[in-house]
């Protein structure tokens, strides 16, 4: 298969919480998509810390990105230039209208829940099949 990267002007990043085994093993889904048509760019899963989100930045260089909204979370301080950066929520509402999407459809990501991953393994494949189907339309 082609891979095809298009420029994009502006994106959004957020990171969503959730858990494996217990809610005290923490896991991260760090997300950016494109601001304007909301397309998934790319995603990465971790702990919240800077190393996590320099990997999803790492991942968004190709589309030679000239603007970031977040909400302002300190790894995103401290590694996007401040010229190219936003904070506020009234740039972030498509990539947490996706969250919420994320939320409604697995059930791993709910915050009360009975339904849980036991392994990082299967956490990361299901969550990450499902963004694959549902962003691209790809049974992976």
């Amino acid at each position: 298969m082609q891979v095809i990267v298009h420029k994009v002007e502006a994106t959004e990043v957020d990171e969503m919480w959730s858990f494996v085994g217990s809610k005290s093993q923490q896991r991260w889904l760090w997300h950016a998509i494109d601001h304007h048509t909301g397309q998934v760019l790319a995603y990465v899963f971790g702990t919240r810390e800077d190393h996590v989100f320099l990997e999803l930045q790492a991942l968004l260089k190709p589309f030679g990105i000239t603007r970031f909204y977040t909400d302002g979370w300190g790894a995103y301080r401290r590694h996007i230039d401040p010229d190219k950066h936003t904070v506020g929520k009234q740039h972030t509402q498509k990539i947490e209208r996706k969250h919420t999407t994320l939320r409604a459809r697995i059930k791993r990501l709910v915050r009360k829940t009975i339904c849980f991953s036991k392994s990082i393994q299967m956490h990361d494949l299901v969550i990450g099949l499902f963004i694959n189907r549902f962003a691209y339309g790809r049974a992976v």
